[in-house]
């Protein structure tokens, strides 16, 4: 056998582009003229299943698909609310438990102390403008009487925060360090960030029911995608030159993650909290339709009553206290950044 004459075969991604896109209009016209000679411009998509055969041997589909596929979602979850009874009763135990005693400390500081000391944290990460503006807006807060709802909103975002940070961060660590765990997040990430966010809002009353824990857990699956995806690429954009370094060196893999990736991979991680921070306060806003309480109850009873001052009013103080965190978390990360580039 010549070998020399035989011709290796070319994959589609190595064909000029031109060439891709001539294939590929061929496919449509020969799809799009095949499916109008047979069915005809009026092709309605199958929706049916469950094929049923009459008396005169005429086949009939007489179930919607969506209708089967909604069934069977709705009894994997009744399934996973009796299983997990135990479960999901003891972590809504838990996160009552935690957010009374937050809030509760909360309301008992004084409010000038909290004013001042969220003042003088302003002006220690940032400048004088976010001195004034943190002071005014919580001056503000306080006289439109939203001062103990706020405090209620931020005992939901702390715990809400805390867990996605506890979760986010070793989960982009994860899928960093292995590719195939990187391609299984991926498309679940995506889902997560583009799932409409009173869709979140279901599972939360299923599992937990009315009030503040079905809130915290559709506000967790919400705002936890940044902190993982900017963990991940964080960690991913440390020079491979720096991490073999320390290899050569001799530092275990735990070392260099800890003593090398992370500290360098700091303020893009700092940047996925700030963005889980800033969609935690937005969820927790709507979160307050499945009586989560909190800032949003304002904007809710004034949407019920038609009242355009008291919404105007109350999601005033949700943008202040937004800006406020955000300022704050984002001042953190900068003078990282700032301190890194120094050293």
């Amino acid at each position: 056998m010549n070998q020399g004459n035989t011709t290796p075969r070319t994959p589609l991604g190595a064909l000029r582009p031109a060439y891709r896109w001539g294939i590929g209009l061929l496919v449509v016209v020969v799809v799009l003229g095949g499916c109008l000679l047979i069915w005809g411009p009026s092709m309605d998509f199958p929706t049916k299943v469950s094929s049923v055969v009459s008396s005169d041997g005429v086949v009939t589909l007489d179930r919607s698909i969506r209708d089967v596929t909604k069934n069977t979602i709705n009894d994997w979850v009744r399934w996973m609310t009796r299983s997990g009874k135990w479960l999901f009763d003891g972590l809504k135990s838990a996160v009552d438990y935690v957010l009374a005693n937050i809030g509760r400390v909360l309301k008992w500081l004084p409010w000038p102390a909290v004013l001042v000391g969220l003042a003088l944290l302003s002006f220690a990460v940032g400048r004088w403008s976010l001195l004034v503006f943190t002071s005014l807006a919580l001056l503000f807060i306080g006289f439109m009487d939203f001062w103990d709802t706020t405090m209620d909103t931020v005992a939901l975002m702390v715990v809400a925060v805390v867990i996605a940070i506890a979760v986010g961060i070793p989960l982009g660590v994860t899928g960093a360090r292995s590719s195939l765990a990187d391609n299984m997040m991926r498309p679940i990430l995506d889902g997560m960030q583009t799932m409409p966010s009173f869709v979140y809002l279901l599972p939360g009353i299923l599992f937990f029911g009315l009030g503040k824990p079905a809130g915290i857990f559709a506000t967790l699956i919400y705002a936890i995608p940044p902190v993982i995806r900017l963990t991940n690429l964080g960690i991913r954009q440390v020079p491979a030159e720096t991490v073999e370094a320390a290899r050569a060196f001799g530092s275990s893999p735990w070392q260099i993650l800890t003593r090398v990736q992370v500290p360098m991979a700091l303020p893009t991680i700092m940047a996925g909290v700030n963005q889980t921070t800033m969609m935690a306060l937005a969820m927790v806003t709507i979160a307050s339709l499945v009586a989560a309480g909190g800032l949003g109850d304002h904007v809710n009873r004034a949407l019920q009553k038609n009242d355009a001052g008291s919404g105007l009013l109350a999601g005033l103080a949700i943008v202040f206290l937004a800006i406020v965190i955000d300022r704050l978390t984002q001042s953190v990360a900068s003078g990282r950044k700032e301190a890194m580039s120094a050293g």
